[in-house]
């Protein structure tokens, strides 16, 4: 599958910076409109091209919804398309949420936004378990029909929920642990590059002292290392931005996801908020340019490659080891992002926000809007946020 270069730069500007604009609530929203867009408005992508392109970038680690914009973009003007679109459908996103950081996280901000902040935060741990949910049965069904590999699905999931709630800093170790175990079964024990790994623990410790390098590792581990949905960031970023570093308090993070949640754009953005806690708002574009670097690098370098990689047999075993590791991890970052709730009145908050996403089933934005304005009322009633 090669590029057509039968579509404007002008044209794409366009388009995906519209869709950039209005992309709220996820990757399935952006699939959709893209969807809408490609194959049922312009007829630019035929379906079955559309669909491999969303099932091999599933395969990628990073964002996914974001890899599928910049590869429909590159099948549409090549290069220049893929580059093009893929900015025009991040940048919107991204300078809402540096915008509504720099509102969100300034040393005095009013009573009402503090309240708006942290009743939103409190619905974030369901937000995670939503996530969760939603990724299991996918996940299930890759794993395999056999009882050793559902037992395997089952442990792998449980490894990376406790990864997730006691060792957060190395995480990726135990998903990258995971993987390589699945490969080994499958395999019977044939050969595994174990490099990968030991270069991760290098790389890992020699940021431990902080700064600018530190904020690359904590990007990159989001933009290049996290495989699943984009809730996965959350259990990659949390223990370094509050626990190790200090960038941002609990409570903080809870907003940094939540605004990561509401905006435009992929949800992997939130590292743009780590990043402008960190070092400002060159500290907020450094991390999303980081973040998003090796989407644009996979993808521009890959597409013409991605029908094999989806057929590679490694690929998929690993995937099918990592991915309910991943599903484990998201689940297990609720325990910790319930523990940075510092409000008895976020408790019911959160109550209400699992009801209003397992029981009434309704969208993730909502959930946080509703949040958010019960923490304003509080505020505004005198309720100490």
């Amino acid at each position: 599958m090669g590029p057509r270069h039968e579509v404007s730069l002008g044209t794409i500007v366009r388009e995906w910076g519209r869709i950039g604009c209005i992309g709220f609530g996820g990757p399935p929203t952006h699939i959709a409109l893209l969807r809408r867009l490609c194959v049922e408005e312009r007829g630019w992508i035929s379906a079955p091209e559309f669909e491999d392109g969303v099932a091999a970038t599933n395969l990628l680690p990073g964002p996914a919804s974001t890899q599928l914009a910049i590869l429909c973009a590159w099948r549409l003007r090549g290069t220049a398309g893929g580059v093009v679109g893929g900015l025009c459908f991040i940048v919107p996103g991204l300078i809402l949420i540096l915008a509504l950081s720099v509102v969100f996280l300034s040393p005095h901000p009013p009573r009402w936004i503090l309240g708006i902040a942290a009743g939103a935060g409190a619905a974030v741990p369901a937000v995670a378990l939503n996530a969760a949910a939603a990724l299991a049965p996918a996940s299930r069904a890759r794993a395999g029909t056999k009882r050793a590999q559902q037992g395997r699905w089952v442990v792998f999931g449980v490894l990376g929920c406790a990864a997730a709630a006691t060792v957060g800093p190395y995480l990726v170790l135990v998903l990258l642990a995971c993987g390589l175990a699945e490969v080994v079964v499958r395999f019977k024990g044939g050969p595994v590059a174990r490099a990968p790994a030991a270069a991760l623990v290098a790389v890992g410790h020699a940021v431990m002292i902080g700064g600018l390098g530190a904020l690359a590792w904590v990007a990159f581990k989001v933009g290049a290392l996290s495989y699943g949905g984009g809730f996965v960031i959350v259990p990659l970023m949390q223990h370094d931005a509050v626990t190790t570093y200090h960038w941002v308090t609990g409570g903080q993070f809870l907003t940094a996801v939540a605004l990561g949640q509401v905006t435009p754009g992929p949800v992997v953005q939130t590292v743009a908020v780590v990043g402008y806690a960190a070092e400002g708002i060159r500290g907020g574009l450094f991390a999303a340019l980081v973040a998003f670097a090796p989407s644009f690098l996979f993808v521009l370098l890959g597409a013409p490659r991605l029908d094999q990689i989806r057929a590679n047999g490694s690929v998929q075993a690993f995937l099918c080891g990592a991915g309910p590791a991943v599903v484990g991890a998201i689940a297990g970052s609720a325990v910790s992002l319930g523990l940075g709730l510092g409000h008895p009145w976020q408790i019911p908050v959160l109550g209400g926000a699992l009801l209003w996403l397992f029981v009434a089933r309704r969208g993730v934005v909502s959930a946080l809007v509703l949040g958010g304005a019960v923490g304003a009322v509080l505020s505004l009633a005198g309720v100490s946020t």
